[in-house]
């Protein structure tokens, strides 16, 4: 890998690391429940980000493969918690709520 690319990749890293030192100021500061699920979803996002940058300055590939594992995750759980806090019980099926619509 030529230097240029090295350099630009720890570079990136940093600013990553950086970006993800500010996502938790904002949970933690966070005036509502929203935003701090959002920076939580933000926080896993610049995870993943970081992980395949890591990947390619250790020039291991296959750790892509974690980080789209990660990505799944991280969807899921933001999917969970935002049907938690609107149905307070995850028990709850959506397609029940959708055929009382429409009748």
């Amino acid at each position: 890998m030529p230097m240029f690319l090295e350099y630009f990749n720890l570079g990136a890293a940093f600013f990553i690391i950086v970006c993800m030192v500010l996502m938790l100021g904002r949970l933690l500061g966070g005036p509502t429940l929203y935003d701090r699920l959002l920076a939580v979803n933000s926080f896993g996002t610049k995870t993943i980000i970081f992980l395949c940058i890591f990947c390619f300055i250790i020039n291991r590939p296959d750790g892509l493969d974690i980080a789209l594992l990660y990505a799944l995750m991280n969807f899921i759980a933001t999917i969970a918690v935002l049907k938690f806090f609107n149905y307070r019980c995850l028990g709850v099926p959506l397609i029940k709520e959708q055929m009382e619509v429409e009748e």
